[in-house]
């Protein structure tokens, strides 16, 4: 008898059975000490949920637009990093998922699958995430080769100059293919589904790099050249350029500061993603939700606010849109249903957050996502302002 899923934490429960350690330690994990990392889960339970009652609830939705493109609900999927490693195929089922979910799909550039895989197995456009990397020849035909796939939005991450460092998947040796130690191998005997479906598929590389980068043909090479390719000269004048590049709409991620979010503006940016990398960078940032409605009130309506990190339930997107974000993103979410059950789990995923979201939308009195903000909220006393900053900049 198929599993009864009515949450995101059933499927978490299966894909942590059936995904080796080594990925499932990749997505469940921060940097350092995982303070930021648990926080953008914790903080979101900080905020209580106003209830109204006597109202007509007939009719309700949850559509709205991201970046002037009508979304089914206020969420997109994030971009992950060796999402094909969590299940064969990975990033093309969970576009597909996507894209039956009327949600927008982001791929990354650390994906397994390529932009050019992608857009072969799906019919309507997806967004790109962009790392910047040391070679600007090959970081200038990824943006090429994301235009001739159609995609509609660059997705291009700030706060990945250094890696942060992240002690599980040193200890792991994470890599892809993965690293064949005597641990490693004895964890993947005892994951025969996630093996049977790799064995199954040719995508077992960073399909973005491989083939794509100079010198890059190999596992050999491909680490070598990823160890050494994040560029930390990344500022704003090379976004501006990026920008330029790119010509289309361009969503900038990894904004965690207000003043930041005011160089977006400066730099034309179409939409910001408050996050701080899923709290896989600093540790000791505060969490995504906490530092929301700060950097909505620094940028107003001049740019779409989005909001990453922590999204776990429809009940975290209500609260991220009445705090003022235009949409959220899930990643860890996502992953889980892919783990567990492929395109399957990624569509129950998305679809238990829409049922949370309507849900939750009617018992708040409310019948339109558009309507919801800071008056379906109970936040605690210094949760905006409870941290000021010191020093040359406060």
């Amino acid at each position: 008898m198929p599993p009864v899923i009515t949450n995101v934490d059933d499927l978490h429960a299966i894909y942590r059975r059936r995904v080796p350690k080594m990925f499932y330690d990749y997505c469940q994990s921060g940097s350092w000490t995982e303070q930021t990392y648990r926080e953008n889960e914790s903080d979101f339970d900080l905020i209580r949920l106003r209830q109204r009652v006597a109202v007509d609830m007939e009719g309700r939705s949850t559509a709205t637009t991201m970046i002037g493109r009508e979304v089914a609900m206020p969420v997109a999927l994030a971009p992950v990093g060796l999402t094909g490693m969590q299940h064969a195929d990975g990033e093309i089922l969970a576009a597909k998922a996507a894209e039956a979910a009327g949600v927008p799909f982001t791929l990354s550039t650390m994906s397994i699958c390529s932009i050019e895989d992608v857009a072969e197995h799906t019919t309507k456009p997806f967004w790109f995430q962009l790392y910047v990397m040391r070679d600007e020849d090959f970081v200038d035909r990824l943006i090429e080769r994301a235009r001739a796939a159609g995609c509609d939005a660059l997705v291009l991450t700030l706060d990945l100059q250094i890696l942060g460092q992240r002690h599980k998947d040193l200890k792991n040796g994470l890599s892809a293919p993965p690293k064949l130690t005597p641990a490693s191998v004895a964890n993947m005997m005892t994951k025969i589904g996630w093996g049977l479906n790799m064995l199954q598929t040719k995508r077992r590389f960073f399909g973005n790099i491989v083939g794509h980068a100079k010198g890059v043909e190999n596992a050999a090479s491909l680490a070598s050249w990823t160890n050494e390719q994040f560029d930390p000269r990344l500022d704003w004048e090379k976004v501006r350029r990026i920008k330029e590049k790119w010509g289309g709409k361009l969503i900038l991620k990894g904004i965690l500061d207000a003043e930041d979010a005011r160089m977006a503006l400066q730099v034309g940016a179409d939409a910001i993603i408050v996050s701080n990398h899923g709290g896989r960078q600093l540790d000791g940032a505060l969490s995504s939700i906490r530092m929301l409605p700060e950097i909505v009130d620094a940028v107003g309506d001049k740019i779409e606010v989005h909001m990453d990190g922590g999204v776990r339930s429809g009940q975290d997107v209500l609260k991220a849109v009445a705090l003022g974000a235009r949409g959220t993103y899930i990643g860890r979410a996502f992953i889980y249903g892919l783990g567990a059950m492929g395109q399957k789990g990624v569509a129950q995923t998305l679809e238990v957050i829409r049922k949370e979201l309507d849900t939750t939308m009617a018992l708040c009195g409310e019948k339109d996502v558009h309507d919801l903000g800071p008056h379906n909220l109970l936040v605690p006393k210094g949760f905006r302002g409870e941290w000021e900053p010191h020093g040359r900049n406060g």
